[in-house]
């Protein structure tokens, strides 16, 4: 079992791609980043939470995927190829959330 020891908001550009098929991939932007640790105190690792809420780790997140990496993009560059469509980031630099 882990513990959540911190948790902060993602910077604008960050993505999680995910392997929905061996030749298909889709990329959700992190919208934070969770410090975990072993519940003897011991190892320790940062993983990210998409606007899916989908995160390396997770016992069924439900669709299957398999993570593949996380990747940054400057913002001004726009989004991976895979990004999810909808994903589009407001004016406001953040991203809507996605309905369920």
């Amino acid at each position: 079992m882990k513990r959540i020891v911190e948790i902060v908001p993602a910077r604008p550009g960050w993505y999680a791609r995910w392997r929905l098929a061996p030749e298909r991939t889709r990329c959700y932007p992190v919208s934070l980043w969770a410090l975990l640790e072993d519940a003897d105190g011991g190892g320790r690792e940062v993983i990210g939470v998409d606007c899916a809420g989908q995160w390396p780790g997770a016992q069924d997140d439900g669709t299957g995927a398999e993570f593949v990496r996380y990747l940054f993009k400057t913002p001004d560059s726009g989004p991976p190829e895979d990004a999810e469509p909808t994903m589009e980031p407001h004016r406001t630099g953040r991203y809507p959330i996605p309905a369920s």
